[in-house]
């Protein structure tokens, strides 16, 4: 199988495989030595290497689908964060605005009443 080929899988699971084929390489190698192995026991042999790719293909697939998923859910928590924070950012703006108008309403109605106190105490100045 090529995509279960040691090229395309995780590091991790790279390693674990290595060390795995080592010890089967040095096993297989001791017992050539002192076996002759029927056709059938190779046939078995075959049957569970084959089985070796196709669990190593399943896994890689599976890392792979998980880190889609993960990507996909970072990306979604990302655009969802921004959101808040642009939406929170906006009411504070809005906010801000609102206080200046207050402030801007109380200076006005400030310079009237001190026009009002200043005549109250200066009643001569009118006439």
């Amino acid at each position: 199988m090529e995509n279960g080929s040691p090229e395309n899988l995780p590091k991790r699971l790279k390693l674990g495989m290595e060390e795995k084929d080592r010890e089967v390489n040095e096993k297989e190698e001791q017992l050539e030595g002192s076996l002759v192995v029927s056709d059938e026991m190779e046939a078995n042999i075959s049957q569970i290497l084959e089985n070796i790719d196709r669990f190593t293909q399943m896994v890689t697939e599976l890392m792979e689908a998980g880190k889609a998923m993960f990507k996909e859910l970072s990306n979604d928590f990302e655009e969802r964060l921004l959101m808040v924070h642009k939406e929170k950012i906006e009411k504070w703006k809005e906010e801000i605005r609102e206080l200046r108008l207050l402030d801007g309403a109380n200076e006005e109605i400030n310079a009237v009443l001190l026009n009002a106190t200043y005549l109250f105490h200066n009643p001569n100045l009118d006439s």
